[in-house]
């Protein structure tokens, strides 16, 4: 009976780490953005907005945005939905011209993972 008890202590804790360290292991992943993906967009943003599937240190994150011609565009600090720690805010510092831009990013989830990636749209 005892080696029972043992194998089900066992069991118990084995499937206890494996539901915890999911978590543990997550990713902040890029779930919405504006502008989206492809979009043509009118007037062109002030603003870049990335939303994730968990909390970001804004601290560790941020984006470069590439217009025409490989033009670096100025953006502003990235900082945190105050209400959403899932979002991260980027100010357009530059007005940015008809064509298409590239955006790439990088965010730190707060469980420290590291991710990235990038996306396109155009403005008319």
């Amino acid at each position: 009976m005892a080696i029972f008890a043992k194998r089900v202590v066992s069991l118990a804790l084995f499937i206890t780490a494996l539901t915890t360290s999911s978590a543990a292991l997550a990713h902040a992943h890029l779930k919405t953005h504006s502008p989206a993906s492809d979009a043509e967009v009118s007037p062109a943003p002030q603003v870049i907005t990335l939303d994730f599937s968990e909390g970001i240190e804004p601290n560790f994150s941020g984006i470069k945005v590439t217009g025409p011609e490989q033009v670096v565009v100025n953006v502003g600090k990235a900082r945190r939905n105050a209400q959403d720690e899932k979002q991260l805010i980027v100010p357009v510092e530059t007005a940015l011209q008809p064509g298409r831009y590239l955006v790439e990013w990088h965010v730190v989830s707060v469980d420290g993972h590291k991710t990235k990636g990038d996306y396109q749209f155009t403005v008319k």
